[in-house]
Order: structure tokens, then C-alpha cells, then sequence
């Protein structure tokens, strides 16, 4: 099930006595969670009928004795277990001394207990009886991390949802500058629509105004002017994160050169060099496939293979590590180097 599904069905009180919410992406996780806490239950009812639990703070016995009673003056009572990777789960063993007393409740859960754990972070081994008798009993979801070629797609989604339209230059500079962590990419939106009419389209310009991405000096620019080896723009732009060195971290900077100049070192392996192979295999819109053509035409394999290795350099000189910490002086030796 999607997390879609997952709230349709719980928003018509279609419940299910066991969820486990488990995976890499954590803000699907918290979605769920985030409706199970403060929508599934009225407020007078929150009080005797929900209880939270957080993973590193509690233990089965604990998870067990909530879960097992009986909901007070309604049809069903919350137990919404957070962070239930911390927690531990018990033996998993066929040895008959090894009673998990867990994995007991979940082969029989109480139909009036909503039982909701959220394991972020990682999977749930779907090797453990645990996990076969929640999927046997309840709803396994598992939230997994989206690759970067697909969340311009899901920002645009979003977006739609809430009555906003996005043009695509404006979704893919937001997927690159906010990568794929889906709660920050969510908390920039929400803010942005408060400075945009809902229908209205957003654009670039949005972006720049409203996210403190500048229009002229930001780290795509940068890539742009890398790639077309115009070191009068590297500089310009080195000099603007020089002053601006809040808006322009060292290390993000660093973290998207090295993920521009991996994809061009992904162009250089790549056999088939028609725009659909290229934008498959190196993750990203077709619309940016010539700004990798005209990179890999600036720097050869074995430069970039080079430049690479100036980056992870750079990295660790970045946090002080046998260098200064003059973030500045060090993006401009890091230039010099990949220019020439």
C-alpha cells in the first residue's frame, strides 16, 4: 500500500490492529505517524485511549501492556510506538525458551488497538516471525528513499496537490539544491506557498526570491561555468560564496561538484551517448544532458578522473584536516586546479 492508501482507509475508519512503517525515506513515516497522532482519535478521546511510546525509551512489556487494554468509553484504542528501531524487539529463536511474548501479542493482536510502529532509517528483517505476523495480521509499509532523478516529478506532485503548478527548470534547480530529503524539500515548499497564489505557476524567480538561491551567483551556475571552462564566471561566483559563506556552505558546494563531476565521469563510461541512455544512466532530466556533453568535451577522463580527487581532497582540507579553515581561499586553489 501507498501512504495515500494507508490515509484513505484510516481517514474511513477501515483500521487495521498492527502497522509497521518501515524504510530508508523517513518523512512517509512521519506522514502516517503524524495523522495516526493528532487526526485518527478525537481529542476527548486522546486522553484514555492514546499512548505514545518512543523506542529507546520503553520495551516490549511495556508495548505489550498498552496494547493489551481495552479502549475506555469508544471502539478503539492508539498505541503509536516512534523510533522502533531503537527498541528491543526480543529473541526470534525457534527454541522454546526463548518466548518472545511480542511476537505472541502479534500472531493474535486485540482488534479494538491500533498498534503503529514507526522504524526509520532502515528495513525491518522480513526474515524475523515478527515481521511475517505483522504482514500477516496488519499493514507493512515500507518507505523507500526516492533516487534524485525522480523528485522533480515528486515536488511537482506535491505541488499539484495543494493547487500550485511548478515550471520544470524551477523543480529540477529545487531537486539539486535541496537534494532528496523529502521533509526539508516539503518544509521549502510549504514556505514558498505562502508567497505565491495558489494556481499561480512557479518559477525561477520564485525560487531565487523566496528560497535564497540567487539567480546569478549559486552553485548550478558554478557547474555551468565549470563545464564551459569560463573562468571569469568561476571566479565571480567563488567570490560571491566568499562573501556570502551562509548561503554557500564549503560543503555543499563541494558535495554538488561531486555529484556533477561523477556524472561526468558516468558520461565518459557511457556507450550509448543519445539524450533518453544518457538521461537514464546518469539519473537526470534530458533537459540537463548537454550540460554534461559540453563538460565531458571540457575535461577528458582523465582530468575528470583528477578533479574527483581534488574534490575529496578539498573535502577533508575543508574541515581543517592538515589545512587552514579560510573556506574561501580554499575554493579558489580548488578552482585553479580544475580549470588548468
Amino acid at each position: 500500500m501507498t501512504p495515500a492508501d494507508i490515509l484513505k482507509d484510516l481517514k474511513n475508519r477501515k483500521y487495521k490492529p498492527i502497522y509497521l512503517l518501515h524504510g530508508d525515506e523517513p518523512y512517509f513515516i512521519d506522514l502516517v505517524s503524524n495523522f495516526v497522532e493528532h487526526k485518527l482519535l478525537p481529542d476527548a478521546e486522546k486522553g484514555f485511549n492514546q499512548t505514545v511510546l518512543y523506542g529507546k525509551d520503553t520495551d516490549v512489556m511495556t508495548v505489550l501492556n498498552a496494547s493489551k487494554r481495552y479502549p475506555m468509553m469508544a471502539d478503539y484504542q492508539v498505541v503509536l510506538v516512534k523510533e522502533a528501531q531503537e527498541m528491543k524487539w526480543g529473541s526470534d529463536s525457534d527454541d522454546k525458551k526463548s518466548i518472545n511474548p511480542l511476537l505472541n501479542y502479534l500472531e493474535n493482536p486485540l482488534p479494538s488497538t491500533i498498534l503503529v510502529f514507526c522504524y526509520k532509517y532502515g528495513k525491518f528483517d522480513k526474515r524475523k516471525k515478527t515481521y511475517k505476523a505483522i504482514e500477516k495480521n496488519g499493514i507493512v509499509f515500507e518507505s523507500a528513499a526516492l533516487y534524485d532523478s525522480k523528485i522533480p516529478a515528486w515536488i511537482e506532485g506535491y505541488l499539484t496537490e495543494k493547487g500550485y503548478k511548478i515550471n520544470q527548470q524551477a523543480s529540477l534547480m529545487l531537486a539539486e539544491y535541496l537534494g532528496n530529503d523529502l521533509s526539508k524539500i516539503v518544509n521549502e515548499l510549504d514556505k514558498l506557498m505562502l508567497n505565491v497564489a495558489a494556481g499561480q505557476e512557479i518559477t525561477l524567480k520564485h525560487i531565487h526570491d523566496n528560497i535564497g538561491i540567487s539567480k546569478e551567483y549559486n552553485v548550478f551556475e558554478l557547474q555551468t561555468a565549470l563545464g564551459r571552462k569560463d573562468a571569469l564566471k568561476v571566479n565571480q561566483i567563488i567570490n560571491y560564496f566568499e562573501a556570502n559563506p551562509k548561503a554557500n556552505p564549503i560543503v555543499l558546494v563541494l558535495g554538488n561538484l561531486n555529484n556533477f563531476f561523477t556524472k561526468v565521469l558516468l558520461y565518459h563510461y557511457s556507450k550509448d551517448k543519445s539524450q533518453q541512455t544518457l538521461a537514464r544512466e546518469l539519473s537526470i532530466s534530458p533537459f540537463f544532458v548537454k550540460d554534461y556533453e559540453q563538460a565531458a568535451r571540457s575535461y577528458p577522463y582523465g582530468k575528470t578522473m583528477q578533479i574527483i580527487s581534488y574534490l575529496r581532497e578539498y573535502d577533508v582540507k575543508s574541515k581543517g584536516v592538515e589545512s587552514s579553515t579560510d573556506h574561501g581561499g580554499l575554493m579558489k586553489e580548488l578552482m585553479f586546479k580544475i580549470l588548468h
